[in-house]
């Protein structure tokens, strides 16, 4: 039984924008790789799905790193002060 090929992510976009670019046509691309028509079709579908979210703002990304940092400060801060306690009766008991 013959293995599965494996493809790079790189590998796949190189591909598909070759096709949407025009370079080249899809099936001299399928041709030339030994791939299926099909699969290209999906890689090319899964670009152009995928392709606003690069234009994304990072603006929700900070957000989440914002608030998770907040949060770690949180923590840390009640770290500390269950640290003290201890210290401020050891030293309120000499």
């Amino acid at each position: 039984m013959a293995k599965r090929r494996k493809f790079t992510a790189e590998f796949k976009a190189e591909l598909v924008l070759k096709v949407l670019s025009g370079a080249t046509s899809q099936a001299k691309v399928c041709r030339r790789h030994n791939l299926n028509e099909n699969q290209l079709s999906q890689w090319k579908q899964q670009l152009l799905e995928n392709a606003p979210s690069l234009f994304e703002s990072t603006d929700k990304q900070s957000s989440d790193a914002e608030k998770r940092i907040a949060h770690l400060g949180q923590l840390v801060g009640r770290m500390a002060v269950a640290l003290n306690i201890p210290k401020k009766l050891l030293t309120e008991l000499d």
